[in-house]
């Protein structure tokens, strides 16, 4: 199996139980973690070398990878009760890839540089000029702002990335970087961070420095998508182990693990968060395009844009 972005403990943990009927099968978990790295298995993939059943289908380039996963309408087998899955988890398109998780994005701020009644409750008070020059630290490639497009347009969001670089924030990159900078008190504040990092950070945190604030409309996404590899030796496995992680014990694992359940699963920890809030969710009508966005608001950033080879 090649899985997305995941935790040691989640891999370990999301070893489906022998009851599962897949106890015929081994089951060896890759996880994969950089954009370089998708581009490899990619490379792979096209090779006819890769020796998995499942891989991850990366965003970045989700049609390159179509033509080597196998056709299995998993839509329809959900519809049919062949497989029990929440039909809103399957690409309604691509009706072979599920994705399995979810991420929305927060803002994270250090409580001895800024009051909590100080983090702005919308993303445009984040524009105010009391947080102009270097208070506020963003990815240049957080998904954040991809996330706001299907609340507020193409539009609207880019113009929003460049008031926000004209705001002169601290560009870094990796979430975890801008996270422990906000922690050690280099930044007051960690703009379009995954909740579930800053979540994570929260519980190693002594000193109780590190403040969550969920700003709406929140952005949020699907994530964890996945297929079967048209090349698959245990196909039929492969479709039991979607099943497994989309069934209620599954996305107990990834949420108990690495809070990575999807939002639309009921109970879900990051779902329970946001629920009742607006949200600007990158469902499957717009998952194809995230790529593209992200490029687009590193180019309103006033970044070189680059080209996609």
């Amino acid at each position: 199996m090649s899985l997305p972005p995941l935790t040691k403990t989640s891999c370990e943990l999301l070893r489906p139980p022998s009851r599962k009927n897949i106890h015929s099968s081994t089951f060896v978990a890759k996880k994969w973690l950089a954009t370089e790295v998708y581009q490899r298995m990619l490379q792979e993939l096209k090779a006819g070398i890769a020796k998995w059943d499942v891989n991850y289908v990366a965003f970045d380039n989700y049609d390159d990878y179509l033509p080597y996963q196998k056709k299995y309408d998993l839509l329809a087998m959900t519809q049919h009760g062949v497989l029990r899955m929440i039909p809103g988890l399957i690409d309604p398109v691509n009706r072979h890839v599920a994705a399995l998780g979810g991420h929305f994005q927060a803002v994270a701020y250090n409580k001895e540089l800024i009051p909590p009644d100080r983090v702005p409750d919308s993303w445009d008070g984040f524009l105010k000029p009391e947080f102009r020059d270097k208070k506020i630290a963003t990815d240049v490639r957080s998904v954040m702002f991809a996330a706001l497009v299907p609340a507020w347009g193409v539009e609207k969001t880019l113009d929003f990335a460049r008031k926000l670089a004209a705001q002169k924030p601290i560009w870094l990159r990796g979430v975890s970087r801008i996270i422990n900078s906000v922690r050690a008190g280099e930044v007051p504040i960690g703009l379009g961070l995954n909740g579930k990092s800053i979540l994570r950070e929260q519980k190693k945190d002594v000193k109780g420095v590190l403040g969550i604030k969920i700003v709406e409309p929140v952005p949020a996404r699907i994530s964890g998508s996945e297929a079967i590899l048209a090349r698959a030796d245990n196909p039929h496995a492969a479709l039991l182990w979607l099943e497994f992680q989309a069934s209620a014990e599954g996305q107990k694992v990834l949420d108990d693990a690495d809070l990575n359940a999807s939002l639309l699963f009921p109970g879900s920890i990051q779902g329970e968060m946001i629920r009742g809030k607006k949200v600007s969710l990158l469902g499957w009508k717009h998952y194809r395009d995230i790529g593209r966005y992200q490029e687009e608001v590193v180019e309103a950033f006033g970044f070189p844009r680059a080209d996609k080879k």
